[in-house]
Formats: structure tokens, sequence, C-alpha cells
């Protein structure tokens, strides 16, 4: 269903309407200033660090099951404040990340 906001997202668009639908259930809108929420994403990303802290670069390769789980949370805690951001801030991450890429292929030539 289009307008559930748990319903699967297949876009980054889809992500994002989904994402304002539930904060706007929740009146989060005061709290997701850009500052806000660029200081949460940095706080999930120190969480998904965490799970490699003390990991050697091969046991960082080989996860476990539950292990993986973990860390895929973490990123998905990751991606949904950066879409929010991108969204406050009016930046499309798609084209913004395929001009970015352009960027660094003329930087770094292979």
């Amino acid at each position: 269903m289009k307008d559930d906001p748990l319903s699967d997202p297949r876009t980054l668009a889809e992500l994002a309407e989904r994402l304002q639908q539930f904060a706007d259930a929740r009146n989060w809108g005061p709290f997701h200033a850009p500052k806000n929420l660029a200081s949460a994403l940095i706080v999930e990303a120190g969480e998904l660090l965490e799970h490699f802290q003390w990991l050697t670069e091969e046991q960082s390769r080989q996860l476990d099951g539950e292990a993986k789980q973990a860390v895929a949370y973490e990123m998905a805690d990751v991606l949904l404040y950066l879409v929010q951001l991108a969204t406050q801030l009016d930046v499309d991450l798609m084209a913004v990340a395929a001009e970015k890429m352009a960027i660094n292929a003329r930087k770094y030539p292979a």
C-alpha cells in the first residue's frame, strides 16, 4: 500500500516519502533541523563503526549472521538519517552521487 509508511519503498524518493510520513505522524518535524539530522547521522555512523572496532580486517569480512544483521540495522539507520537530511536540504542524492562519481573519475583516472 503506497500510503503506508511501513511499506516497502523501491527508490530513494519513495523512501524519503515514507520517512516524511513516519516523522509527520509523530510530530518530529521540529526536531529534524539539518544540524540535528547531521548529528544523528554521525551518532549512527559511530554505532556502525563500533561493531568493527576490535576486529581484524579479516574478521570484519567474515561476520556471523547475528553480527551481520546488527551491522545491517546500523547501516539502515545511517541511510535513513542521510535521506532525511537530503530531504530537509532539498538534495537529490542520486543526482549528486552520479555527479560526485564523475568528479572522482576525473580526479582518479584508472
